[in-house]
Parts: C-alpha cells; structure tokens; sequence
C-alpha cells in the first residue's frame, strides 16, 4: 500500500485527503501538532524519518492573510522555510514531494488568466511567504510538483461558502465585494487531483510530470457573484432569502491586500496529466448537499 504523508489535521484539503485517500486504497498519514510544529521546521525532520513514506504533500499553511501583515516571521517560518525543509528531507529519502500553493503569489493586475509562465510579483506578505516556499523547493529537488489553486471552499473548516451561510442565518443582506475575479476550488476535487498526480510521480520520474501546475475549478466569478450562489443554493434547500449588495475593494479595506485578478489558467495540468476539475457551480452543489441537505436527512 502507497503510504502518503500530509502537512496538516484541521485543514481543507487535507481533510479531504484523508477521506479520498481511504476510498482508494491509499495509507494517509497526517501529521500536525503535536508530532510536529511548522513554525519550528527543525521538528520536522525525526517524523518524517520514521515514517518514511512514499510521497509528502504539503498541504497545511499559515492562511491568515491580514495577520500575516504583522505576523510575518511566523507567516515565513510555517509558509516559506518548512515547505523548503520538507523538501530537502523527501530529496534525502529520494521521494516526490507535493506543494499546495496559492493565486497570492501573484500581483492580480493581469488582464486574462495567470499561466506556469507568468512573473510572481505578490502584493501581501501571505503571498510572499508562499513564494518563498515554492524557491525554497525548487531549490531543495527537481523531483517536485506545485500546485497553485484559489478560493478554497469545502463542507470541512473554515471556509468562504461556510462563513456566507453562518452569516445569512442573522442578516437579510450583505456586502460582498464585486471587483475581484477568481475561480472557486473545492477542497475534495483538490484532494482527488493531487492523489492522482501522486500515485504517478511516485512510479514514473518523467521530468514533465514535474514542475509548477495551475489547478482551480473550472468557470470564473466574483466574490458577490459566489456569494450569490451560495444562498440562491441555499434558499432552495430551504433556507430563507439573503440579499447580496455589491461593493468594491475600497469600500471593503483589509491590512493586505487582495489580487483583483486571481484567475488560473489549468491547461498545463489537464494536457500532461488528463486532469481538468468539476465547474465551480457543479462542485457548490456537492458542497451545499453536505451542509445542508445532508445535515437536515441527518442531524447528528
């Protein structure tokens, strides 16, 4: 069996790892706190050396993006220097390592999609720490595939579908801002795509499966516009009507700031690995389903 080890225990993608990975087969083995600490990089070494698994992914990271404005040397440690730790320790045990990186690390200023090609230029502390961790790998081993992704959403954590519904249940409207343009991603497809990028790299070294890769749903929105749907899902699932007002970024200011633009082109990945995820729109239904429907057929 195919032992998989994963950054992370609370987080969405590696939630979703966990239930996929025994769906198919695959030996999961989350590691987090307390067996180690990604703001300490040093504690990383002697559980990864026990364990001695096939494959790491590196799922989990620091996300708050506002607090990392002022917490940026733990923003650096658990975003940029542990990935590039973990990366050195799979090139010693001579395994592929996977990294879950983010539309942060560029500027936003791009008319249409961002491709593997384009410059990074991240205009927030968050997306210069994810940066560094796709050099430092980079730097560690060839034998690496990056996932960038956006707008992460899933029935599991925190997440932007989860908080729209907590809110609609005490307000009749609310502000959502309208000028940023990206791609939701559900959690589970994430999971799915990176278990079946794994179980290639882990048996075939072709240099093309390796590299940098573009992975988001397919179809493109606003924040308002998502949110939208989210509660139009919703009031079909009978929940009550919620009234999305669009505003712009400025008249929603936030300590870091935010790519106008974070939309992924993901050609790359379906041409070498077939992989191309659900449309967003497909992929809310699922999500809604599960928090809503499921939990009414099944309260506990």
């Amino acid at each position: 069996m195919m032992r998989i080890l994963v950054t992370g225990k609370e987080g969405q993608v590696d939630t979703s790892l966990q239930t996929l990975g025994e769906n198919l087969g695959l030996e999961i083995i989350r590691i987090g706190l307390p067996e180690i600490d990604l703001s300490k990089p040093e504690t990383l070494e002697a559980p990864i050396r026990e364990i001695r698994p096939d494959a790491i992914i590196s799922s989990a990271a620091y996300t708050a993006v506002d607090k990392a404005e002022t917490e940026t040397d733990l923003a650096q440690a658990i975003n940029g220097d542990a990935p590039g730790v973990l990366a050195r320790l799979a090139a010693e045990l001579d395994i592929p390592i996977l990294h879950l990186s983010t539309d942060y690390v560029f500027a936003g200023d791009k008319d249409g999609l961002y491709d593997e090609t384009d410059t990074p230029a991240p205009v927030s502390v968050y997306g210069r720490t994810k940066l560094s961790g796709e050099e430092q790998i980079r730097a560690a081993t060839d034998n690496h595939v990056i996932v960038r992704t956006a707008w992460v959403y899933s029935p599991y954590c925190n997440n932007f579908v989860k908080t729209m519904l907590r809110l609609g249940e005490t307000r009749e409207e609310l502000n959502v801002v309208a000028d940023q343009h990206g791609c939701p991603t559900y959690a589970p497809e994430i999971a799915r795509a990176l278990l079946a990028i794994t179980q290639q790299v882990v048996v075939d070294r072709d240099p093309t499966l390796r590299g940098t890769f573009h992975l988001t749903g397919q179809g493109e929105t606003t924040w308002a516009e998502f949110a939208s749907a989210i509660f139009k899902g919703a009031f079909e699932r009978g929940r009550k009507r919620v009234r999305i007002n669009p505003i712009t970024t400025a008249e929603y200011p936030t300590p870091a700031s935010r790519p106008a633009n974070s939309r992924l082109n993901g050609d790359k990945l379906d041409a070498i690995y077939g992989l191309r995820l659900d449309p967003w729109d497909v992929s809310l239904d699922d999500c809604l389903n599960k928090l809503i429907t499921d939990t009414i057929k099944d309260p506990s």
